[in-house]
C-alpha cells in the first residue's frame, strides 16, 4: 500500500474516535526509516487505546500490515508502527512534555543551529 493511501486511512481512523490535534509530519528528507509520523491526542488512557486499536483495525481491513504496537498497557503514549508510517497517540500532558513534533519538524542541522543560538542567547 502506498504511503499516501495509508496516511489517509490512519487519519480517518483517528478522526472516527475523535482524536484531537492530528498532525502529519513528512520525514522523507530526515530519515530513511519511515516516511511519515502522525501524532494525535487522546483525552484518556481508554481513548488512546481505542484510537490505536481503530488505527490497527482500519489498516488491516485495507490490507495493510501492523508491524508493532507499544504502550497499550499504560495508554499514556501508544505507538503504532505501520512501517512507512509511525503513529504516536498521546495524552496532552505527555505530548506537551516530549514535543516530538518539534523534534521531527526540522532537519538535524537546523536543530543544531537553533540549539546553538539558544545557548548563545541569539534567538
Amino acid at each position: 500500500m502506498n504511503t499516501s493511501k495509508l496516511e489517509k486511512i490512519v487519519v480517518a481512523a483517528l478522526e472516527d474516535i475523535k482524536a484531537r490535534d492530528i498532525e502529519v509530519i513528512n520525514t522523507t528528507k530526515l530519515t530513511a526509516q519511515f516516511e511519515r509520523i502522525i501524532v494525535a491526542s487522546g483525552e484518556s488512557n481508554r481513548q488512546t487505546r481505542s484510537l490505536a486499536r481503530n488505527v490497527q483495525n482500519k489498516v488491516k481491513e485495507a490490507g495493510g500490515e501492523v508491524i508493532g504496537v507499544e504502550g497499550e498497557d499504560s495508554g499514556e503514549w501508544v505507538l503504532v508502527d505501520l512501517g512507512d508510517i509511525v503513529v504516536h497517540i498521546m495524552q496532552p500532558a505527555i505530548r506537551s512534555h516530549y514535543n516530538i513534533e518539534e523534534l521531527w519538524a526540522t532537519t538535524p542541522a537546523a536543530r543544531r543551529k537553533a540549539a546553538e543560538a539558544a545557548r548563545n542567547g541569539d534567538e
